[in-house]
């Protein structure tokens, strides 16, 4: 079955760096755009980064621009959240996300989140 295994997460300070990671398995990796995304208590789910399925494309949220870099390795079948500079703000549950658009609909898939708190 499909399975997206986030791990990394953890208690940092504010300027620290955490790595997260996704372990994907039970579809083709190399064909799915990935993601990550967060959320926090009463907040809608919000982009923070993503990649294409080649990774020759990423993109970031504004206020992570310059601290976060998104990676990927499909021989491994893994996706990377490198973040620095990290600040309290940043504090929320982080998500795997995997995406395939096809012609007769998407395919998506979700993690199950990992918690990444920002604080002295």
């Amino acid at each position: 079955q499909v399975q997206l295994v986030e791990s990394g997460g953890g208690l940092v300070q504010p300027g620290g760096s955490l790595r997260l990671s996704c372990a994907a398995s039970g579809f083709t990796f190399s064909w799915y755009d990935m993601s990550w995304y967060r959320q926090v208590p009463g907040k809608e789910r919000e982009l923070v980064a993503a990649i294409t399925s080649t990774g020759s494309v990423s993109n970031y949220l504004v206020s992570t621009k310059g601290r976060f870099t998104i990676s990927r390795d499909n021989a491994k079948n893994t996706v990377i959240l490198q973040m620095n500079s990290l600040k309290p703000e940043d504090t929320a549950v982080y998500y795997c996300n995997a995406k395939k658009v096809r012609i007769l609909g998407t395919n998506e898939f979700w993690g199950q989140g990992t918690q990444v708190t920002v604080s002295s």
